[in-house]
């Protein structure tokens, strides 16, 4: 089984940079006023770990929120803060 993830971080490695040399040309972002150049093979990785990071926040709050609206055994609401 170590050889298979062995071989599958491989091809990711290989993909990911035959991306970054293949996606050289620059692209222009702007939000209101300000304005970002950069390649495309930085933008793409940069927005797959924003992504990341923000639905991991969103899933965890989620998760937070479900916890704080599911009753306590026997109905009790002793030690809750409100």
């Amino acid at each position: 089984m170590r050889y298979v993830y062995l071989v599958l971080i491989i091809v990711v490695a290989t993909v990911v940079f035959a991306f970054s040399l293949q996606n050289l040309e620059k692209v222009t972002l702007q939000l209101f006023s300000a304005t970002i150049t950069m390649p495309v093979s930085v933008l793409v990785p940069l927005v797959y770990v924003l992504g990341m990071l923000t639905g991991g926040f969103v899933i965890g709050l989620v998760r937070t929120w479900y916890r704080g609206a599911k009753p306590m055994p026997g109905g009790a609401t002793a030690g809750r803060v409100r």
